[in-house]
C-alpha cells in the first residue's frame, strides 16, 4: 500500500497547488490568501475534530504551546505562499517554494557540521540552489516580448516582479526554519498528536481571518471563487493523510519520499494543461535541475 499512499500524496499536494492557485490568482481581490487561510483552516480543524474524537488522538494546551512555533512558521509560510500566487505562474512559484528542503540542509550543515551530512545531499543542495537561483535569473532578465508571446495562450498576463519572485523564497526560508524546528520538538511530542495541534491552530488562524475578512473589512465569499480554495484545502489535508500513512511502510519510506518529492514537476504539468502557463526552455530546464534535486534529498532526509 506505500506505493499507493504515495501516489495519492503526490496527486493531492500537486492538486493543492493547482486549486490554490485558481483560487488566489484573482487581482481584484486583495485578500484571496486570507480566505484561502480560511478554508485550509476549517477543513484541517474538521480533521482535528476527527483525530480527537473518533481516532482518539491524545491533545492538550501543553501541546499546542509546545509545537505552537513551529505551526506558526508553516502558518505563515503558506499564507505567504498564498500571496504569490496572484504574481508569478505557479509553474514558477511551485519549484521555489518546494527548494525549502535544500534550506534544512544548509541549516543542519551550520549547526551539525559536515559529519551528519552526506556528499549525495551537499550535491543535491547545490543543484536545487543552483536551479532556484537560475530560475529567478531567467525570469528577471526575460524579455517582454518573449514573455507576452509564452503568455498569449495562458490566462493570466504576468509583469516582472520582485515580489513575484520574493514571495515565493520567502515561504521556502519559512517553511524550512518551520522543518528544522520540527525535527528538534518532535523529539518531544507525539507526531499524531504535535499534527492535530497544528491543524487546531490552522483552524484558529482560520478564525483570526475570518473575522477580519468578514466582519471587519466585509468581503465577499463568492462562491465561484470559493469553491477552488475548499477544493484545495480538502487535498492538502487528504495528501498530509496519504504522506504520513506512506511512511509508516518503513521498509520502503525512501521509496515513498522520492516519489512525492517529485510532486511540483506534476504542478508544472498541471500548469501546464489547465492553466495554459508557457515557459521558455531555459524555465524547464531550471525546474529540472529543482526536482531532480529534490528528489535526491528526499531519499535521504528517509
Amino acid at each position: 500500500m506505500w506505493f499507493w499512499f504515495s501516489i495519492i500524496a503526490l496527486v493531492c499536494w500537486s492538486g493543492s497547488d493547482l486549486f490554490s492557485k485558481i483560487g488566489c490568482q484573482h487581482e481584484d481581490d486583495k485578500l484571496s490568501h486570507l480566505k484561502m487561510t480560511m478554508a485550509v483552516g476549517l477543513v484541517m480543524g474538521l480533521h482535528a475534530a476527527w483525530e480527537i474524537f473518533i481516532g482518539g488522538v491524545e491533545i492538550s494546551w501543553q501541546i499546542i504551546w509546545t509545537y505552537l512555533p513551529v505551526s506558526l512558521l508553516y502558518i505563515v509560510s503558506m499564507v505567504i505562499g498564498y500571496a504569490g500566487l496572484r504574481y508569478i505562474e505557479l509553474s514558477i512559484s511551485s519549484p521555489i517554494c518546494n527548494a525549502s528542503g535544500a534550506l534544512v540542509v544548509i541549516l543542519a550543515l551550520f549547526t551539525a557540521g559536515m559529519n551528519e551530512i552526506a556528499p549525495a545531499q551537499l550535491i543535491a543542495t547545490a543543484v536545487v540552489c543552483i536551479g532556484t537561483i537560475g530560475l529567478g535569473v531567467v525570469e528577471a532578465r526575460e524579455d517582454d516580448a518573449l514573455r507576452a508571446a509564452r503568455q498569449e495562450k495562458g490566462n493570466r498576463r504576468y509583469a516582472k516582479s520582485w515580489l513575484a519572485l520574493g514571495l515565493p523564497v520567502m515561504y521556502a526560508l519559512l517553511d524550512a526554519a518551520g522543518t528544522y524546528a520540527d525535527a528538534r520538538v518532535l523529539e518531544t511530542l507525539n507526531e499524531d498528536s504535535a499534527n492535530v495541534a497544528y491543524e487546531l491552530t490552522f483552524l484558529a488562524a482560520g478564525l483570526v481571518c475570518f473575522v477580519y475578512v468578514v466582519l471587519i473589512r466585509r468581503s465577499r465569499l463568492i462562491p465561484r471563487r470559493e469553491g477552488p480554495k475548499y477544493l484545495g484545502a480538502v487535498c492538502e489535508t487528504a495528501g498530509q493523510l496519504a504522506y504520513i500513512y506512506a511512511l509508516a511502510d518503513t521498509a520502503h519510506v525512501a521509496l515513498s519520499v522520492s516519489i512525492i518529492g517529485a510532486y511540483c514537476v506534476v504542478s508544472v504539468l498541471w500548469s501546464w494543461l489547465f492553466l495554459k502557463e508557457r515557459l521558455s526552455w531555459k524555465h524547464y530546464l531550471m525546474i529540472g535541475l529543482v526536482a531532480a534535486g529534490i528528489v535526491v534529498l528526499g531519499v535521504y532526509d528517509a
